[in-house]
This record gives structure tokens, C-alpha cells and sequence, in this order.
């Protein structure tokens, strides 16, 4: 399993933001905790169901995704 593979869209669940394996944990709010210098042992500690893969999945996807290019016309 890749890391990337733990990031799943769901058009059902969470207004189809990308959410760590399936549960209601989206990138965003692992990202906004970093963002916010919360320790990844804090983060771990505070949502048990959360695996450090999972924190680091995160991180990959939102590295993938600000160098995605973007056209416009």
C-alpha cells in the first residue's frame, strides 16, 4: 500500500474532501493541525484511530497536489 492509497474521496462523506482511509479525518483538518504546530505524538494521541502513515499520507497528498499544474485560459 502506498501512502497516497490511504487518502480516499467519497462524494458521500465530508462534501467529497479527500479523508484518511475512509473515516470522517480530512486531509485538511491533519494539515491545519501541522499548520498549527501540533506534533504529529499530539495528533496520534488525540485520534487513536489515526496511524503516523496516515499523518504522512497527508502531507504527500497536499505535496502532490500544490504542484499539480494549473491552466487557466
Amino acid at each position: 500500500m502506498s501512502l497516497l492509497d490511504r487518502i480516499t474521496v467519497n462524494p458521500q462523506q465530508c462534501g467529497g474532501r479527500p479523508c484518511i482511509r475512509g473515516m470522517r479525518i480530512r486531509v485538511s483538518d491533519i494539515l491545519d493541525l501541522l499548520g498549527a504546530g501540533v506534533e504529529v505524538e499530539e495528533i496520534l494521541a488525540d485520534h487513536p484511530d489515526l496511524e503516523r502513515e496516515d499523518v504522512y499520507a497527508a502531507l504527500t497528498w497536499a505535496a502532490r497536489y500544490v504542484d499539480h499544474p494549473r491552466l487557466s485560459a
